[in-house]
Order: structure tokens, then sequence, then C-alpha cells
């Protein structure tokens, strides 16, 4: 059993979907989907620098968009689709298309209001994000809770993500809990929290003017690792995810209770294989960067299919 898993904000870099442009009908793709997000994606996949792709509005359908050519190059060149779809955060979009839950127009039309409504939502109230690497877990959440901040993201691999104030994430990395790294990402706001109620209401209402299929493929989602089987419940779960945590943990052990044989982290990827590579040890996995990378994924593809 082989498993996309679609990556989440953060993940992209300045110039990353330029050797995308070179796969047939990709360029029409883009132009499709920065028309629904409204967000020109080949001019800031290709020229911008990391300043302005950082900005939220478009980074999400960037990355959403990426892993949506990337997934449709690499089945068009294995000639099969995977066994089972998960998305990191923003990256639970990328997912409903892998699995027909709603169309690739539908889904950058979703993400370009979630990153639009989510930016606004940050900009209420200067909050920010951290990883704390390592150290105990209930220690990491009792300081975490001392400081009223939130555990946004447990990505598994002994990684938890803060979010909140930034004076109590300066206070965080001042005092770390023992044993822990904190690092501060480039997000330019709390997601997963509280503090995203406002996005919460935008992206609900544009969610209701869809009719979602059920999923053709193995679904799970970030709200506890479980997997899905209605479409309304995966858009509902798209919806409520804005201000709740990530549970990416959580999906790793639902592959592994699964039995995957293999994950395959589409572009912009990096970040989920190196959680799996902790997370799911022993499992292969393939990150897939730029084209060059399907031939390695095709392998794992249809091996396991064999």
């Amino acid at each position: 059993m082989i498993v996309f898993a679609c990556p989440g904000q953060g993940s992209q870099t300045p110039g990353f979907l330029s050797p995308w442009l070179e796969i047939d009908g990709a360029a029409d793709a883009l132009a499709e989907y920065s028309d629904a997000a409204k967000v020109d994606l080949i001019r800031h996949g290709t020229e911008s620098d990391a300043d302005t792709i950082r900005d939220t509005r478009i980074a999400q359908p960037l990355i959403v968009a990426a892993s949506l050519i990337a997934a449709d190059a690499l089945v068009a060149h294995a000639g099969r689709t995977p066994d089972g779809v998960a998305g990191h955060s923003v990256g639970e979009l990328a997912a409903l298309v892998g699995t027909g839950v709603i169309s690739g127009a539908e889904t950058m039309r979703l993400v370009g209001i979630r990153g639009r409504a989510m930016a606004d939502a940050a900009a209420q109230t200067p909050t920010g994000m951290s990883a704390v690497v390592g150290g105990d877990e209930q220690a990491v959440l009792d300081r975490l809770t001392e400081l009223e901040l939130t555990p946004a993201n447990y990505n598994g691999g002994g990684q938890i993500v803060a979010a909140g104030a930034l004076p109590a994430l300066a206070a965080l990395a001042a005092a770390p809990v023992r044993g822990t790294r904190v690092i501060p990402l480039q997000v330019a706001g709390a997601f997963h929290t509280a503090y995203m109620a406002s996005a919460v209401d935008a992206l609900r209402s544009a969610a209701a003017e869809l009719s979602p299929q059920d999923p053709t493929v193995t679904l799970w989602t970030n709200r506890d690792g479980s997997t899905i089987t209605t479409g309304t419940q995966a858009l509902d779960n798209i919806v409520d995810q804005v201000s709740s945590p990530v549970r990416w943990d959580l999906c790793m052990s639902s592959f592994a209770d699964a039995g995957i044989t293999g994950m395959i982290e589409l572009t912009p990827a990096g970040a989920l294989a190196g959680l799996a590579k902790r997370g799911l040890r022993g499992t292969p996995v393939v990150a897939v960067k730029t084209p060059d990378d399907l031939d390695a994924a095709a392998e794992l593809l249809n091996g396991a299919a064999a």
C-alpha cells in the first residue's frame, strides 16, 4: 500500500516550480489554477523571492498547485494511482483532489479563499509559530500551557509546533524545555488555533457551495488520523482544521496500522519525508522535489503494486 503525502505551508522555496513547467500540460494547468485561486502561480513559482512567497495568500495556493501538478505527472508516469492520500495542513486540500472529493479548480478556489482569510485573521493580532524539537512531550505541553501557547501541530518524530503571541514564543525560545530546540517558523500567524476563527467562517461559506464526492481511495484526516468515508465529512474537516491542531503524528500511526509499504511526498517535498524517516522507520520514502524524482517515485509505486 503506497500513500501520497501532500506537504503544508513552509515547504516552498524560490523558483521551485520552474522545472515542472517543462512537463506537458503543466503550464496550462497552472494557468487554470491561477484563475481559480486569484494568484499568479507561474510568476510566483518561478520568479518571486522568498519573502514574497512566504505571504500566506501566495504560499498556500502555490503549495497546493505544485502538489497537484506533481501528482498528475507521477500518475501518468507510473500508470497507476496511489492506494491512499493524506495532506498536512493546507496539503489536505490537495489530498481532496487526489481522492476525487472535489476537482482541482474547486480546490484551488478554496485554497485561494483560505489563504486570504487566514492572512486577514493573522493581521488582527501579532502571532507566530515555532517548532519544538525533542524533549519529553508532556513537559513540552506543560510549558506551552504555562505560556498560554497552543500545540498547533503534533508532527511526530519528536516535533510539536507551538503557536500564539510573539512575546510568549520569545519566552519559550529564551527558556526552552530541557532537551529541546526551538525553531521559529516563517509563517505569518498562529495557524490552527483560535486566532483563526474568522477564517473558519469564510471557508465554511465557500465550502457550502460545493457538491463533494466520496473518496475513491483511502483518505486520512489531520483531525485524528482516522479515515474519511464521505465527501461531506472531508470538506467539514477542511473547514474546521483551520483553527484546530494538525495531528500528523496520528496520521503516521494510522499509516503504520494500515501496513503501508511506502510513502511518496509530493512537491514541494522534504519536510514530511523527514518526519516519516523518524516516525515510520523502515518504510521506503521518496520525496518528489523535481521531475527528476519521478522515476524513483514510479518505481516505488509500481514495485508495491507488483
